[in-house]
Order: C-alpha cells, then sequence, then structure tokens
C-alpha cells in the first residue's frame, strides 16, 4: 500500500510526527557552506554566498577575487559581483522582508543588495562611534538590525528596506557591559509593549533587556546563555545553557516552560524554531529536532548545514540538496498514518480499488457514507500540502471521488485547490527555485509572489499566474516594459517600440507615460518621445513631455485637452527655460494658451506682457498697460504734491498716447490721453501755485470749480479755454461755484454780463440747492418759461407766485401737480382750486 512507504519516512516527536522529504537537488557546484558567509531568505527566497574571510582556504583552491553570489533555493545562478571589502571584514548579511540583502562591515558601513547584485544608494553608515570602534557582531529582524561595536555600544536601524531612502540610526541605551555578551536576540517592534525593537542580550547568568530609552536585567540565575533565539511570534524564547540545557520560556522569562538536557554542553553552531512546535539545534555532523513532550529526533549528516527557520517549519540547506523539516498535518496523518481507519484513510484506499475494478471500493464508502464530506475535505487538504505533484493529484483525485456520493460538499473547494497547486508547482519547479508550502503562500499573498517574480525578472511566468487568478497584470507589464528597456540598449528605437506596444496593449490602464519615463531616464530620450505619445492622459503626458524637452509638443497635447491647469504647467515650464521670444512665437497661434498667458501677465507681469504685445504689432494693448501703469503710479500718496513722480507719469500717459496715434482706430483713446497728460500738468502747475494738493486727478469741470472757489478766475478761463469747455457749462460750473462760497454780488454781476446762454435756470438751481429763497426770487423772476417759473415758486413755497405762473401756462396737469406739491399748504390748496374754477379746465379735480 502506498500509505506505508510514505509514512515509514516520518519520525514521532512525542505524540507528533515530522517529516523530512527532499526538495531540491542543487543545481550549484562546488559549493561548500563551511567556508562561506551564507543568507537564505525566508518563505522560499534565494540564498546568499559570499567567502568568509575569517576562514582559512587552501591556496590555489578557488579564485583570491570574492564574489557575493546569489541563488535561488534550487542553487540556479541569479546573480553574482565582485565583492570589494570596502569597509573591512563583513560582520554579517541577512535578507530583509522585501528581499534585499544587507550586508554590515566592520566600519559599521550597510551595503544593501538587490536580487540581481545591484548595489542599492545610498549606504547607511553606523556613525562616527562604529567607525573608529569596529562593529562586532549584529542581530537581523525583518527589515531591521541591532549591532554590538568595540566600545559595547549598541545600535538600531529599524527598517533597511526598498522604500527608505535614507534610514534612520538610533543608538540604543548604555549598558554597562566590560565584556562582550555570550550571544544576543531580538524581540521584534511589533511584539513588544513599547513598539520598538528589544535586544536580549546575554551577560554572566543574567540577561539584559536593552531598549532606546533603558536597561533592565531579567533571568536572574539561568545563565550563562550560550545561544538564544525567539520564535516567530516573539512570545517564546529558546535558549542553550553553559552546562547543555535547553531551555524554553516566555519572552519576558516569568517562568520555563520546558527543558531538555543535551549530551553536550558545547553550544550548538545553530538554533532555531521549527515552526512553533519544536525546537532545531545543530552541531557539526548532527541535527537535534527538541519537542516538549517525548524524546528528540536525530539525523545524521557529513555536509554542512543551514537552518532557515519558517512559519510551518524550517528548511534544511546542504551542499548538495535542500530539504524541508515540517510537521505532518493533520489531514495527511489520518490519510497515510500506518494502520488509519479514519474516513479519509478508506476514502483514499477506496480510490485504489476502484482503480483496479475492486468490488472493496464500494464496500469502504459505505463504511464511510456519513463521514463523506469530512473525508473528501481531507484529502483535499492533504492535497495542499504535498510537494509531489503526482500525490497531489492522486489526493485530489480522490476527493473527487467521494465527492461523486457526496452531495453536501462544494465542489469549489477542489477547483481553488487545484488552482493554488498549478501556481505553487509552477513556483516549486527548479528553474524557478521558490519552494513555498501552501501555509507560506497563503501568509505571503498571491500579489506578493508575483512581485518577488517579477523582481526576480520572471516576468513571463509572473503574468501567466497574474491571468490565471485574475489578478491585475498592469504592475507585471509596467515592470517587464521597464527592464526591457535597460536591457536592451542594442536594440534601435523604433524595433524597441514594437516591441514594446505588443505587450503594453495587453493592459488596458497601463501608464505609457511611466515606461516612456523611465526610457528617459536612462538615456533613450527619441523613444520616450514615441512612447508617450501613446499615452492617452494629458495630465500623465504633458509633464513627461516637458521633462524630455518636448515643449512644443506638450504646449499642443495641454491645449488640445482644454485643461487650463495643464496650459499654465507648461506656459511657466518654458517661460523659465526658453528665451521669451520663443514662447511668444509658441502661444501666438495658440488662441486658449496665449489668452491663458495674457490673463495672468496682465495681473502680474506687465513688462513681459508688454513684450509680448510689442512682438505681435499690438501696440494699442501696450498703450492701454502704459496708461493703466499711470494710474499705479497715482496711487502712491506722493505722486502728488507737487511731486517729481508726476513726471514719470505724465510720460506713459505721452507714451501711450504716442502708440495709440500709430493705429487709425483708436483715434478718440489718442486724444483721450492727450488730452489726460495736459491736464495733469495743468492740475500739477495748479498744486504747486496754490501749495494745495487738490487738483491732480480731478476732473475738468472740478478743476475750474475748484479755481473758482479759490478765487482764481484766470486759471479757471484758462483751463476753459485750454479744453474748450463750452459757454453753457463753464455757466453752470461757475454759477455753482460762486453759490458754494455764498459770494451773491459776484454772481449778481456774473448774471449782468450778458444773456447767459443757459438761461437763469442755473442761477435758480444753485441758489434753491443753497437754501438762499431771497437770492432765488431774484433769478426766478427772469425766468422765460411760465411752467419752470411756477415750479420753482412751488419749490421755495411761494404758493401764490407760482399759482399765477401756472395761470400763465394754462396746463391743468401743471396746476394739479403743484397743488400736490403744496397739498400741506390749505391757503394755497384754496388758491389753486379757486384758480382751477376760474379757467375751467375740464378732467382737473
Amino acid at each position: 500500500m502506498a500509505g506505508v512507504s510514505i509514512a515509514a519516512e516520518w519520525q514521532l516527536l512525542g505524540d507528533k510526527y515530522y517529516r523530512k522529504p527532499e526538495i531540491y537537488t542543487l543545481h550549484w557546484k562546488n559549493i561548500d557552506l563551511s567556508r562561506n558567509k551564507v543568507a537564505c531568505a525566508p518563505f522560499g527566497g534565494p540564498i546568499a554566498i559570499i567567502r568568509d574571510d575569517s576562514k582559512i582556504v587552501q591556496l590555489y583552491s578557488e579564485s583570491a577575487l570574492r564574489k557575493l553570489r546569489i541563488f535561488s533555493s534550487s542553487g540556479h545562478v541569479i546573480s553574482e559581483t565582485v565583492w570589494r571589502n570596502p569597509g573591512g571584514r563583513l560582520i554579517g548579511l541577512s535578507w530583509t522582508v522585501d528581499q534585499i540583502l544587507i550586508c554590515v562591515t566592520q566600519d559599521g558601513t550597510v551595503y544593501r543588495y538587490n536580487i540581481h547584485s545591484k548595489l542599492i544608494e545610498p549606504n547607511v553608515s553606523l556613525g562616527v562611534e562604529c567607525f573608529e570602534n569596529s562593529v562586532v557582531d549584529c542581530v537581523f529582524w525583518g527589515n531591521g538590525v541591532v549591532c554590538i561595536n568595540e566600545a559595547f555600544q549598541l545600535f538600531c536601524i529599524p527598517d533597511l528596506g526598498m522604500g527608505m531612502g535614507n534610514p534612520k540610526v538610533s543608538k540604543l541605551a548604555e549598558t554597562g557591559l566590560e565584556e562582550f555578551p555570550l550571544c544576543m536576540a531580538v524581540i521584534e517592534p511589533e511584539y513588544t509593549m513599547s513598539g520598538n525593537v528589544e535586544v536580549l542580550v546575554a551577560v554572566g547568568d543574567h540577561v539584559l533587556v536593552v531598549e532606546e530609552d533603558g536597561v533592565q536585567t531579567v533571568g536572574d540565575g539561568l545563565g550563562p546563555l550560550q545561544k538564544m533565539v525567539v520564535s516567530s511570534n516573539g512570545k517564546l524564547l529558546a535558549a542553550f545553557t553553559h552546562d547543555g540545557q535547553l531551555l524554553v520560556m516566555p519572552t519576558d522569562f516569568s517562568s520555563i516552560i520546558f527543558e531538555y538536557a543535551c549530551e553536550s554542553a558545547l553550544a550548538p553552531e545553530q538554533l532555531v524554531w521549527c515552526g512553533m512546535d519544536s525546537v532545531l539545534l545543530y552541531w557539526d555532523d548532527m541535527l537535534l529536532m527538541v519537542g516538549p513532550y517525548g524524546d528528540p529526533v536525530r539525523y545524521l549528516y557529513d555536509d554542512p548545514l543551514i537552518l532557515i527557520p519558517e512559519c510551518d517549519g524550517a528548511r534544511i540547506l546542504s551542499n548538495s540538496n535542500m530539504e524541508f523539516l515540517q510537521r505532518v498535518p493533520a489531514s495527511t496523518e489520518s490519510i497515510f498514518k500506518i494502520g488509519s481507519t479514519e474516513p479519509a484513510a478508506l476514502l483514499y484506499d477506496a480510490l485504489d480499488h476502484f482503480d483496479r475494478r475492486s468490488a472493496k471500493a464500494d464496500e469502504n464508502l459505505r463504511l464511510i457514507r456519513s463521514s463523506l464530506p469530512e473525508a473528501v475535505e481531507a484529502c483535499v487538504d492533504a492535497a495542499g500540502h504535498e510537494f509531489d505533484p503526482l500525490l497531489q493529484q492522486t489526493l485530489l483525485r480522490a476527493a473527487s471521488y467521494g465527492q461523486a456520493f457526496c452531495s453536501q460538499f462544494q465542489r469549489e473547494s477542489i477547483q481553488e485547490m487545484s488552482k493554488t497547486l498549478r501556481v505553487l508547482n509552477a513556483v516549486r519547479s527548479p528553474e524557478i527555485g521558490i519552494p513555498l508550502s501552501i501555509h507560506q503562500y497563503k501568509m505571503l499573498t498571491p500579489s506578493v509572489l508575483i512581485g518577488r517574480l517579477v523582481n526576480a525578472h520572471q516576468h513571463l511566468l509572473a503574468l501567466r499566474i497574474s491571468d490565471y487568478l485574475g489578478l491585475n497584470q498592469e504592475v507585471v507589464i509596467m515592470h517587464w516594459a521597464c527592464s526591457k528597456l535597460s536591457l536592451s540598449s542594442a536594440i534601435p528605437d523604433a524595433t524597441l517600440l514594437e516591441i514594446l506596444l505588443d505587450k503594453l496593449k495587453l493592459s488596458r490602464s497601463i501608464s505609457y507615460a511611466s515606461v516612456a519615463a523611465h526610457a528617459d531616464q536612462i538615456g533613450r530620450r527619441k523613444l520616450a518621445a514615441m512612447l508617450v505619445e501613446h499615452e492617452p492622459l494629458s495630465s500623465k503626458q504633458v509633464p513627461l513631455l516637458l521633462g524630455i524637452g518636448e515643449e512644443d509638443t506638450a504646449l499642443t497635447k495641454a491645449t488640445e485637452s482644454g485643461d487650463t491647469d495643464l496650459v499654465y504647467l507648461v506656459l511657466f515650464h518654458i517661460w523659465q527655460k526658453r528665451p521669451a521670444l520663443e514662447l511668444f512665437g509658441m502661444i501666438q497661434a495658440r488662441p486658449l494658451a496665449r489668452d491663458l498667458f495674457i490673463c495672468y501677465a496682465r495681473c502680474y507681469k506687465h513688462e513681459f506682457l508688454k513684450d509680448f504685445f510689442l512682438s505681435t504689432g499690438q501696440l494699442h494693448e501696450v498703450a492701454f498697460l502704459l496708461w493703466k501703469e499711470s494710474w499705479e503710479v497715482a496711487k502712491n500718496p506722493m505722486a502728488s504734491r507737487g511731486s517729481p513722480l508726476l513726471g514719470p507719469r505724465v510720460k506713459l500717459i505721452e507714451k501711450a498716447q504716442n502708440l495709440f496715434a500709430e493705429t487709425k482706430e483708436h483715434v478718440f483713446e489718442s486724444k483721450a490721453a492727450e488730452e489726460h497728460a495736459k491736464l495733469l500738468k495743468m492740475q500739477h502747475e495748479l498744486e504747486v501755485s496754490t501749495k494745495q494738493p487738490i487738483f491732480v486727478d480731478s476732473s475738468i469741470s472740478d478743476t475750474i470749480r475748484t479755481c473758482i472757489v479759490l478765487g482764481n478766475h484766470r486759471a479757471a478761463l484758462k483751463v476753459k479755454t485750454e479744453f474748450k469747455v463750452s459757454e453753457k457749462r463753464w455757466y453752470w460750473l461757475k454759477v455753482f461755484a460762486l453759490v458754494t462760497i455764498r459770494d451773491w454780488d459776484a454772481l449778481e454781476k456774473f448774471s449782468k454780463e450778458k444773456r447767459p446762454p443757459t438761461g437763469f435756470k442755473p442761477f435758480v438751481e444753485a441758489c434753491i440747492d443753497a437754501d438762499e429763497k431771497s437770492e432765488a426770487v431774484k433769478y426766478i423772476s427772469k425766468l422765460a418759461d411760465p411752467r419752470e417759473k411756477a415750479e420753482a415758486f412751488a419749490r421755495i413755497g411761494m404758493a401764490k407766485e407760482a399759482a399765477e405762473a401756472a395761470s400763465q401756462s394754462k396746463d391743468g396737469e401743471l396746476l394739479e401737480r403743484l397743488k400736490n406739491t403744496l397739498q400741506q399748504n390749505t391757503t394755497a390748496s384754496s388758491i389753486f382750486d379757486t384758480l382751477r374754477d376760474r379757467l375751467s379746465f375740464p378732467g382737473v379735480s
């Protein structure tokens, strides 16, 4: 029976079975792990190897040139580079969570390499103290590292991942050590109360817990401890004591959960957790697995080993192969355990009988009829835990066979497991070399796995898995395109463009602008311009066109989009990069860009706008700007009062007048500017002569009126003559000015100089407004129109005189209006009634 041979390879630890299948026979050659420093990434990640310069190497046995080599877990070379030994001896190396290789050297420099052996800038320094006192040891976790130097100082870098441009270095609290600790371990920040890393330092018979803020002593009497390792969930600590005891306790050292006395007091070379159920100890030729119950399990090896802890077991790397030591899953145990009568075992056996056309198949099914759903589920689960594709298929066939007789079991479960196993088998293949278990795969997630395939340049497989699982393919295609650009320097632009477009069109949401930006970064500007033409989003297209120097095309695209923000972005960019005349030439033929430029410059950049209008022959626009500037000068309080600022202001207006005169369409503006300048000069002279700052920027009428009020009649006449003020306007202005200063004699004299062209109405209006009835009467009587006379008398309350004047007009409507005006006056009302009756105006009541 197949189950016998499978279970025969299991080892019993307490009441739990463990198995150690070989995953790969390694493809590398002449690798001796004992002579190298080795770093293996979890979750089936890559292996970094570099010759250990502290080990003696036989002369001529290998090249004197040290190389950093990176392999897949199956032993295939991914990349390599020469190790230049830049910072002294290599103290430690490890992989971060996002598969960045961290190398810490003696002088306190931390170098970071990607999976392709490319150095990631910048290098990180632990500081002057580590440069002056060399780094002696380091402990890694997640994306961080803790180092100790010769001065017994501890330094921590909590995040060395890809996203950190300049990682922060922090110094932990002073330990007061006088000798180097026997060993160190780290409790990751996510498992500590403070949220900061805690470093466990074994000193003498106790342990120091070192943080950034302080140090505390724990575990008195436990030591000396020669090895310590914290479990993956941060809750448990496994420690090897000086007298050969293996202790497992909580990380708060509150109690000892279990202890085991090893045969040797010699500290193991490696101490790691195997999942959460057991601890592995490795000496030169023996691997010891210790659990809380039962006798330990021993494995003997001739080759040196590297133990790689995983969340559900431990990988074992030797010179020739890779194995995976894990606890046998419950579903697998129920099927393949020797003598098992579990429903899943009977179902698996029933399939075997069915294949051999034995009637015992039906007998087995009848025995487990009520437990068939559980048996099917166990077969599906067991298939997921297997690395052998043939055994996976057999278990899934058993599940399908049982499902045919079990209506309650959902078929989707078998389909989902089949899909998952296809993905796992694809990445486990020796060519790819990522030996994920199903538990690791679920913890890692498919999207992270695809990201790792992409980083390893396994784009085709990543694309197929993305498509198969219904995930977004854009990330894969983008990375492939950027990698293709970097690695295809010999391919002509046109040819490479066709290759890229053929793949980029697979995703509708692909950002052609991002690919074009990468092309520009590596110096292929022409190809970048060709790629960006295919970007449908103007918001991405335009900035990139500016970045690669295609300003004219960028302006065209921005104006076509109608997005004013984009147009302004291009305008400001060109404004800074190009001569002014080039900018003017580019926007002249594009109305939207031109209008936006003018709108902005009109508010903030007058000089620049004048240059634009001059270059395009729009002299009248320049004139308007000059005229506007003259008013800006006027806002300065020193522009009047006989200030020299008035001179530049007048010059601006005169320049505007000259420019207006250049065009036939702006004769009015030219004349207006000329007179404005002339008026300002006269007003300036008046302010100088009168020493009163009240003339500048007033109108011609106000200037005349002010001159008369001040008694400067000669100046008023000069303004009248200079600006050809009409006689009627002159009379109105002078009359009101004289009334303002209440010069009644001058007013009367003025009324008699000659017959006023306006009549005597201005005199009447001015006097009434000044509330001078007696003066008003003088001029009301001289009014020629009886209607005006009647209304004027009514306004000053002279009802009788108003009635007499109204009777002369014989206007019934006027009589009614005047009556309403004087309705509060009873006598006046009776006068108008009598007058109405006398004149017998019909319809007037």
